[in-house]
């Protein structure tokens, strides 16, 4: 595995930044020596934790909080602006802010599922469209022999592949995010801008009101997650890992209710 030290001085935008997989995100990239703009709905909060997470990263790379609603055009443009003006540069983008509305097909509303949708399919294409020349700058000066200074990685969900019971709006926003995530793959690999998509499984990170700690010793830890971040910026530029499922080790195994009668037949 290359170590760490060729990113040192790559720049890295992570929204959804405050909470969950995306401060494990940004906790690992500046461990990793990458300079971080992570992003939040409230800006006090997105800069508390930026402050916190440089506070704690053993190598002194900076971070920074910006506020930014991922479905409005003039927050993300001033996002874009404020990357360029602040950092310079853009090598890595993680799209992670999401948003989870769970009600059955006949009592989700047209407006639930549009918030859903806008936030976690179109504010991603909104997002990477925003800073995507800062990206292709990257590219263009990225060495062949150390880790792509060009990447986008989108966090899905296994339920972009798995529809679940009141999950019409979730599971329409990541299968199109999938779907989404591998045409951006095509069309911008020839430019030397990765993309790649992890698509974790129960993970215990608090999302959407849950519990992160209430009897789920056996998710996935948005550290997990964060791990297989690290790992796609890591890969050398001619390596493309375009999706990567990441699913518990040992969920709780599910058996009919008269298992124990069967088995003694």
């Amino acid at each position: 595995m290359p170590d760490s030290q060729p990113l040192t001085g790559q720049v890295a935008l992570v929204t959804g930044g405050t909470r969950g997989i995306g401060r494990a995100v940004a906790a690992f990239l500046l461990d990793a020596g990458i300079q971080v703009v992570l992003t939040g709905t409230n800006r006090q909060a997105a800069e508390e934790t930026a402050a916190q997470l440089a506070a704690e990263s053993p190598t002194g790379a900076p971070a920074h909080g910006a506020a930014c609603d991922v479905t409005d055009d003039a927050s993300v443009a001033a996002l874009a602006g404020f990357v360029r003006n602040q950092c310079g540069r853009l090598d890595v983008l993680v799209n992670n802010a999401g948003l989870g509305i769970y009600h059955p097909t006949p009592e989700l509303s047209l407006e639930d599922f549009r918030r859903v949708v806008e936030t976690n399919l179109t504010g991603v294409f909104r997002v990477t469209k925003a800073v995507l020349p800062l990206l292709l700058e990257a590219a263009e000066a990225a060495e062949n022999d150390a880790p792509s200074g060009a990447t986008v990685i989108n966090i899905g969900s296994l339920a972009g592949r798995h529809p679940f019971k009141g999950g019409a709006a979730y599971n329409a926003s990541k299968f199109g995010l999938v779907g989404l995530s591998e045409a951006m793959m095509l069309d911008l690999r020839e430019a030397g801008v990765r993309v790649s998509t992890v698509m974790p499984g129960s993970t215990a990170s608090g999302f959407a009101g849950r519990s992160a700690d209430d009897g789920t010793e056996w998710k996935l830890s948005p550290e997990d997650v964060a791990e297989a971040v690290l790992q796609v910026v890591l890969q050398r530029s001619q390596a493309l890992a375009s999706r990567i499922e990441l699913r518990p080790s040992r969920p709780p195994v599910k058996r009919p209710a008269d298992w124990r009668l069967r088995q003694k037949r």
